[in-house]
């Protein structure tokens, strides 16, 4: 198949092999559906800057450095808070109803990609989970996690937008039933009182798993998630 001497084999790891296998059977068991928004992201970066001027410093440096990242994380379990049929897990037996958001973050390491998870993030202030986020990244890419800070969960965001990525459709993590894919924020024409304007928007795309989360509920949870960043005061409360 392939010219001898014009490649090398490189072994896959268990990393590599367990991440191979879970693609695999999610995307072959499961029924992706995806829905797509649009969500114009001014506010939230007005609103970012402010709250990281805003940090107490202590020792030389600021109690936390929210990323918008973080700001999605929050806006996307408070979602779920609000629209809890969709904060769900499929069975064979039984719909498994969550109590709590507890949302996954794909984070790239070497040889794979592992996904720690926020708890209770519906709960938590913006700059717990910021600082929680950094923990877990760091730990993550050292592979000192311990497997039930990645294993579980709710629902998972997976961000390329940092990558230049305008939009993408990411795969189910089971037993997830929802994972939200995030583009990057540009500069785009919008229309606002029928003039045409400039505003910072970023694509994302809900993709679910419709035996649990059908097209008209995965709408009603990417709606609650847009009027969060759109209107990201909402998440201090």
């Amino acid at each position: 198949m392939f010219a001898e001497g014009s490649y090398e084999l490189v072994k896959h790891d268990g990393m590599r092999k367990t991440i191979a296998r879970r693609l695999q059977e999610s995307k072959q068991t499961i029924p992706h559906f995806y829905v797509t928004v649009d969500c114009e992201l001014d506010a939230l970066l007005k609103l970012r800057s402010e709250l990281n001027k805003a940090a107490p410093v202590k020792d030389d440096k600021p109690a936390y450095k929210l990323s918008v990242n973080d700001m999605i994380i929050k806006a996307l379990a408070l979602a779920l808070r609000d629209v809890p049929d969709a904060n769900v897990s499929w069975t064979d037996e039984a719909m498994v109803m969550h109590k709590h958001s507890d949302v996954g973050v794909a984070v790239s390491i070497p040889g794979g990609l592992i996904t720690p998870i926020v708890r209770k993030a519906e709960a938590k202030t913006l700059s717990a989970i910021s600082n929680e986020m950094k923990d877990l990244g760091a730990r993550a890419k050292a592979r000192k996690l311990k497997p039930e800070e990645y294993q579980g969960g709710t629902t998972a965001v997976s961000n390329m937008g940092m990558m230049g990525v305008k939009d993408f459709a990411a795969v189910i993590n089971p037993p997830h039933a929802t994972i939200l894919a995030i583009g990057a924020g540009e500069q785009r024409p919008v229309v606002k009182n029928g003039e045409l304007a400039v505003a910072t928007v970023m694509s994302v795309t809900l993709s679910t798993d419709h035996r649990a989360v059908d097209g008209a509920l995965g709408a009603e949870l990417l709606a609650a998630f847009k009027r969060y960043i759109e209107n990201p005061m909402g998440m201090l409360v």
